[in-house]
């Protein structure tokens, strides 16, 4: 290695000696004298979907008992655009119950999520859910993930199109490897003196996690700028023409560390539909090639960005692809909410959707969301509508199939599952604790009740019906977005959370930091005078994130790079 060279980070050798994501995975299954796989295979089970957990809450007292760990297992299903059928959503149903922990877990990129399953379960869960043709490859992992796209919009009639992308770009980018068919389905392996290939990702994949979404304007609703490759879909004359790209977004950050920060996507150039396949492949490739190896901390296309240029960027995508990228088409982005209740489709149809708090589908004393909802997949003829905000659109639903759904909803009370004050449905958490091992504070079980505050605050300032975006992690990793919170709150440590103020209502800008080391007993008395100044003196259509910049509680943040970090 010259004095130039970097030392490649371990997951790149873990990559390049596991024989295209195999490793010693089966032989890990088959150890039955823990619950638990080694270190090197929990890295490589991320690329089948598969993260390796424990139950924090019972560490302590498994320990003194000298106990191994609670090990279970987190098992992320991919579902391309966030659309089903009712059969799939019937087979997710009864896999939480099987295996699982009785929950399902809508995420923040339109998946399924099941949690405590244990090791001698995975591979029946895997083929239960393969066997109503969805799988857990790449949902995980240094590869492209779960392809998202706007579940409900406003253009109905250019769903199924935006839809069909979404899939396509799904299909084109999950890897090629057999392993996944290997380990899990007990496919046959491969019986050549060739072994596998990847032709886009090559042995040692990508340096990180890559992330695509397809936003239909004037919905937002899929946070678009966040992630390393947008679509924007763009309609002329009623008719989907093509994309304007996007490159470079991403959430994820370290505390103190400088260097880290997140950052919005920008646009890169206009894409025909004929063509979306080839330019994000070389797009794909670009970040294959020139992302950092060495640093996992700077290995993001955000990164690459920053560090290149985004001229040279796209030259390159240019001269790999073959197709010259037009200028960008105008468009006009409104919000990131999801639309509530009954929205009027195409042919007759209708879409409905409901808030899921923080995306976890249960039943409890109050509401008996699972249970309803299995009810109405038993007669529904449609699909659901996974949302990007952790909600769900019973979608397509036929004239003859309304009543009886409606029937449904009321006998269960989700009539009215979104007749809440705004600040609560524009709210979400990542799961965090007991189950991530990433968690530095509560998230998914603490923010419920922390909004259970704020809308006292709210109601008492005349808001009770405005729309104010709040985001919560137990982490700053980012998967809730909390970065595009208008309020967003990260964990710091346990009851503790860094406050943000200040993003764009539309996702086209960050928030900043407003206060550190907030504890959870101060978050409602830091809040409740900025909520109440925002009351009298906000000006006609201000939103709560432009009104905490023209206030000057925090900068706006243009250039993540040099004003994100910055001080106010």
């Amino acid at each position: 290695m010259s004095a130039t060279e970097k030392k490649l980070s371990k997951n790149e050798g873990l990559k390049e000696d596991s024989n295209f994501l195999r490793g010693t995975i089966l032989e890990g299954l088959a150890d039955t004298s823990t619950g638990a796989i080694s270190e090197a295979d929990t890295q490589l089970t991320k690329f089948h979907g598969i993260y390796m957990q424990d139950d924090r809450d019972v560490r302590s007292e498994r320990r003194n008992k000298k106990l191994e760990r609670a090990y279970s297992f987190m098992v992320r299903v991919r579902v391309p655009g966030g659309v089903c059928t009712p059969t799939q959503w019937l087979a997710m149903d009864k896999l939480s119950d099987d295996y699982a922990n009785h929950t399902l877990k809508l995420t923040t990129r339109q998946a399924f999520q099941f949690h405590g399953i244990i090791k001698s379960n995975l591979k029946r869960s895997i083929r239960a859910i393969n066997d109503v043709l969805l799988d857990t490859i790449a949902a995980c992992g240094d590869v492209n993930r779960n392809v998202m796209c706007n579940p409900n919009p406003e253009q109905s009639e250019v769903h199924a199109e935006v839809l069909k992308v979404a899939q396509e770009l799904s299909d084109h980018l999950t890897p090629k490897t057999s392993a996944y068919h290997e380990i899990w389905l007990d496919g046959e392996k491969t019986i050549s003196s060739e072994p596998d290939e990847e032709p886009i990702y090559g042995k040692t994949y990508l340096p990180r996690k890559f992330k695509i979404v397809i936003a239909v304007p004037p919905s937002n609703d899929v946070d678009l700028f966040a992630h390393d490759l947008g679509l924007i879909a763009i309609i002329e004359d009623g008719k989907l023409v093509g994309f304007n790209f996007t490159v470079g977004g991403g959430m994820g950050m370290t505390h103190n560390n400088k260097a880290t920060y997140p950052r919005l996507g920008e646009l890169l150039g206009f894409v025909k539909p004929e063509d979306v396949l080839k330019v994000a492949e070389s797009i794909v490739t670009t970040q294959r090639d020139f992302g950092d190896r060495s640093d996992r901390k700077h290995a993001r296309l955000k990164y690459t960005l920053d560090d290149r240029g985004l001229d040279w960027f796209r030259g390159e995508v240019e001269s790999r692809s073959g197709i010259k990228l037009g200028e960008a088409r105008p468009y006009t982005f409104e919000r990131t909410g999801d639309r509530y209740g009954w929205v009027e489709g195409i042919n007759g149809t209708s879409n409905l959707t409901l808030f899921v708090q923080n995306g976890r589908v249960r039943d409890d004393r109050e509401l008996k969301m699972k249970t309803a909802l299995r009810e109405i997949a038993k007669i529904h003829d449609g699909d659901f509508r996974l949302t990007a905000n952790q909600n769900l659109v019973i979608g397509a639903i036929s004239a003859d199939k309304r009543p009886q759904i409606e029937k449904i909803l009321a006998e269960y009370k989700l009539d009215k599952c979104f007749d809440r004050p705004g600040i609560r449905l524009n709210s979400m958490a990542c799961v965090a604790l007991p189950t991530c091992g990433l968690a530095l504070a509560e998230s998914e079980r603490y923010l419920p009740d922390l909004i259970g505050e704020l809308e006292t605050v709210v109601e008492e300032a005349g808001l009770g019906q405005d729309e104010i975006v709040i985001r919560m992690t137990g982490c700053p990793n980012g998967c809730a977005r909390p970065y595009l919170g208008e309020i967003g709150l990260v964990g710091r440590s346990p009851g503790k959370y860094n406050l943000y103020l200040g993003a764009g209502f539309d996702g086209s800008r960050l928030n900043k930091l407003y206060k550190e080391n907030v504890k959870e007993g101060e978050i409602v008395s830091v809040l409740k005078p900025i909520i109440e100044s925002y009351a009298k003196h906000r000006e006609e259509g201000e939103h709560f994130g432009d009104f905490t910049i023209r206030q000057d509680y925090v900068k706006p943040v243009k250039v993540s790079k040099t004003d994100w970090w910055a001080a106010n």
